[in-house]
């Protein structure tokens, strides 16, 4: 009998490292661009059925364990999982959704905080290792959400479950990877969606509350300070918290720094690394050691794997800690620049698309396109 699990299942087996067979069915070429750990792929299509060589590849690859199987949209999963089931594997599931349902898989962690009225949740997108942060007063029960996706929901659940009510909605940057949830969920609870006051000349369609460097933005007894630092794209501000976590946004990550030539283009990608240098050495690295760094994503690679730190554990630095580190920091503007320039990895697919949409020049109102638009992990990273 084949049976069904969903994404948060698969998710607990693979962090359990339990004892089981994931078959991704999907062409070889999807499976490569992005896979769940440990993944096997043997590409299936429903109208040809499962030819002698592909279920002897199971056999092969199948260690008298449980078997799952995955692929797109839990359309061609669920046949194939009936041809092993009638192959004579007693213990076959298929996962409810495949790798859409995938997609759409978080982890809300708590954030440690010195200041006892300050509440952080960081709101995990663990596929695409997007990072969203519910920031609020434990005193007074007001939040805002800073990059939310477009699983809005999940963010509503994060803040209800810390007891606090959501104030207003604040975007880091127009975002090339994701579809924020941003306007859709300030409007959905009635409160102000904010963003740089610098995004004005990306040409957003949509209604937003333009963010000045050094203003200040107060939730409850909690400060929230707007820090200008363009570089990835023009408008990026980062949100200084208390003075004590920095959420920021696709300027500096835990391992890396934001791309420069998404916004920017080729031929003027080097600007947009001269504004970076500049902001993470004038703003960012003026600030303490001590400071903590909440960054908007975690790199994933294409087998799942997230590169530092794991699900469901906060992802954050120490500032002092990642100016010894890492490498990219300790360079100067000239040597930087030509680091960004010239090792420019893959561009997120359809960013050109993602960017339309989070400015509000097109709409995308279909779910499945939606879907499609942002399948992968984030590729923001320099």
């Amino acid at each position: 009998m084949v049976k069904n699990v969903t994404a948060a299942e698969l998710a607990e087996k693979v962090d359990a490292d339990e004892r089981f067979t994931l078959i991704d069915t999907r062409p070889a070429d999807s499976f490569e661009a992005w896979h769940v750990r440990g993944a096997e792929n043997v590409p299936y299509d429903p109208r040809e059925g499962a030819s002698e060589e592909r279920l002897n590849e199971v056999d092969a690859r199948v260690d008298d364990g449980p078997i799952v199987v995955i692929c797109g949209k839990g359309l061609t999963s669920t046949p194939f999982g009936f041809e092993l089931d009638e192959r004579g594997y007693d213990d076959v599931s298929v996962v409810t959704g495949g790798m859409e349902a995938w997609s759409k898989l978080y982890e809300v962690v708590p954030v440690e905080t010195a200041n006892d009225d300050l509440v952080v949740r960081q709101v995990q997108r663990r596929a695409k290792g997007c990072l969203g942060y519910v920031v609020g007063s434990r005193r007074t029960g007001e939040a805002v959400v800073v990059d939310a996706t477009r699983q809005t929901d999940r963010f509503k659940v994060a803040a209800q479950d810390a007891a606090l009510s959501i104030a207003g909605v604040l975007d880091t940057h127009v975002h090339a990877d994701h579809v924020s949830g941003g306007p859709a969920l300030a409007a959905a609870v009635g409160v102000p969606y904010r963003l740089g006051e610098r995004a004005r000349e990306r040409d957003v369609q949509y209604e937003y509350g333009p963010l000045s460097d050094g203003e200040i933005v107060e939730v409850g007894g909690v400060e929230i300070e707007v820090l200008h630092a363009p570089g990835h794209t023009t408008e990026m501000v980062n949100y200084l918290v208390d003075g004590e976590v920095l959420l920021t946004g696709d300027t500096l990550f835990v391992d890396s720094v934001g791309r420069t030539e998404l916004q920017f283009g080729e031929d003027d990608a080097s600007r947009g690394a001269e504004l970076l240098y500049g902001s993470l050495h004038e703003t960012v690295l003026e600030l303490p050691d001590e400071t903590r760094i909440l960054p908007g994503h975690v790199t994933v690679t294409s087998d799942g794997r997230y590169e530092n730190g794991s699900p469901g554990e906060p992802i954050v630095a120490r500032l002092g800690d990642l100016r010894a580190d890492l490498d990219l920091l300790g360079l100067d503007r000239e040597a930087f620049v030509e680091r960004l320039t010239e090792n420019a990895p893959e561009k997120p697919p359809n960013y050109e698309t993602v960017v339309a949409i989070n400015t509000g020049r097109e709409t995308v109102d279909d779910e499945g396109e939606a879907t499609e638009l942002e399948l992968g992990p984030n590729n923001c990273a320099a």
